[in-house]
């Protein structure tokens, strides 16, 4: 049994507001809740699948994770094989430039994420030089040798970012997030902008890698066919909050939470022998800068009752390793996918 303590990722109630400004003297009319109080841990080695509709808070999540944006609230505990289990919120510059190196993250479109003003030597070699790793020729064999392991050339880091493919860029991205040789990586959905032969190349790299380097992982994405194949357990998220977490094959089949239980009826599946009838939610998502009383989902939900208008439920394990956030999740019996 893992305690908290021997988590890589352990992060707890975080929080990330973003203001909203009008009139004439641009003052604070309102706030934007991007990212509500979202709990949830990674084992070293595991992939956590992060899943949700457009705009849920799923990437914001992940920057704020690597603090590429600062939290409003909340605590990041990480086990960094150098400091030790620090909270990364509360980490100073210096501190957090040695915690980036075994933090890292893969940004969803490969196009704009790479300069086009430099050559892949220089993308893929400059953490190094700002670790002040490796320099002169020391610096282009980490870099060939990276390019090789990410199934380029090394001939190639000479080149710049268009003269390669889509799926190409995105391999020159998983380099530079792999050349300071990190423990834990953010996949901000890194396959979505690439076509679905190629996306499948990506998904067994980065499986492979994991394997290789001994990576962690927490993928974010929106294609929950992906989520299955890649992930080891999986985080669901609704206007900002986690409403349900649960080891993979366990939340396809048997989910607790019924905003899980529509996404997971909108899978396609392969077998045309089985019918899966579509949950249609009512309504529309809810404003983040406005959200309802008591739970976000209850709106919508057809298994709302007068406790979940007026009391917000809080993330609690109901069975082994598998979270919901859901005032009646013992009462109610929702569908799943049997699918391979």
């Amino acid at each position: 049994m893992i305690t908290p303590d021997q988590n890589l990722l352990e992060v707890n109630n975080l929080k990330k507001y973003f203001p909203i400004k009008g009139g004439f003297l641009s003052l604070q009319v309102g706030t934007v809740r991007a990212v509500d109080g979202v709990s949830f841990f990674i084992r070293p080695g595991e992939t956590l699948g992060l899943v949700g509709e457009s705009g849920c808070g799923k990437t914001t999540t992940g920057q704020v994770i690597v603090r590429l944006q600062d939290p409003t609230a909340g605590e990041i505990w990480f086990n960094d094989p150098e400091m030790g289990r620090v909270n990364v919120s509360k980490v100073d510059r210096g501190q957090l430039k040695i915690l980036r190196r075994n933090m890292q993250l893969i940004f969803q479109d490969p196009f704009s994420s790479l300069n086009p003003r430099m050559t892949l030597l220089e993308i893929i070699g400059e953490p190094l030089l700002v670790n002040g790793i490796a320099r002169g020729q020391a610096l282009k064999d980490r870099v060939a040798e990276i390019l090789e392991v990410v199934g380029l050339r090394p001939e190639y880091m000479t080149r710049y970012p268009h003269a390669f493919s889509g799926g190409q860029r995105q391999r020159i991205c998983i380099g530079r997030a792999l050349i300071l040789r990190p423990k834990f990586i953010v996949c901000d959905e890194p396959v979505s902008a690439l076509d679905v032969s190629i996306q499948a190349q990506i998904l067994n790299l980065l499986q492979d890698l994991q394997g290789q380097f001994g990576l962690t992982y927490l993928f974010v994405a929106h294609n929950l066919s992906v989520v299955k194949h890649i992930s080891t357990r999986v985080a669901v998220m609704y206007v900002g909050k986690v409403v349900e977490t649960s080891p993979t094959a366990r939340l396809f089949q048997r989910p607790l939470h019924p905003y899980t239980e529509a996404l997971l009826s909108a899978v396609p599946n392969p077998d045309p022998t089985i019918q899966i009838e579509p949950v249609i939610l009512p309504g529309e998502v809810a404003d983040a800068a406005n959200p309802p009383n008591g739970c976000y989902f209850h709106p919508r939900c057809r298994f709302a009752v007068a406790r979940c208008q007026v009391e917000q439920p809080q993330l609690r394990e109901v069975e082994p390793d598998h979270f919901v956030s859901c005032h009646r999740a013992e009462e109610i019996s929702l569908k799943g996918v049997y699918f391979e």
